[in-house]
């Protein structure tokens, strides 16, 4: 069996989806409270996750440069404008 990169990025998506699900405290049955810290680190696992799911599942990779930056700024300036509109 050939241990392909594209199931490689499956699993640690995988992983990402399932430490996000984790951090969130609406599972445990307590009370919650917002958590600026943890609504940081959820946004940036998605940004992670969406920056793979580009490259990896829509072929960014080989795509040529220009668009490549194009998709990386376009993440950046969404993830960075999510951010911003939650801590203001």
């Amino acid at each position: 069996m050939i241990f392909r990169s594209i199931t490689a990025v499956w699993l640690v998506l995988s992983a990402i989806t399932l430490l996000s699900w984790w951090l969130a405290p609406g599972h445990s049955g307590y009370p919650t409270h917002p958590s600026t810290t943890i609504t940081v680190v959820v946004v940036v696992l998605t940004a992670i996750k969406a920056r793979m799911i580009i490259r990896h599942f829509m072929e960014i990779r080989t795509a040529p440069r220009w668009l490549s930056l194009a998709t990386n700024g376009w993440l950046f300036a969404l993830c960075g404008a999510i951010l911003a509109i939650y801590l203001w």
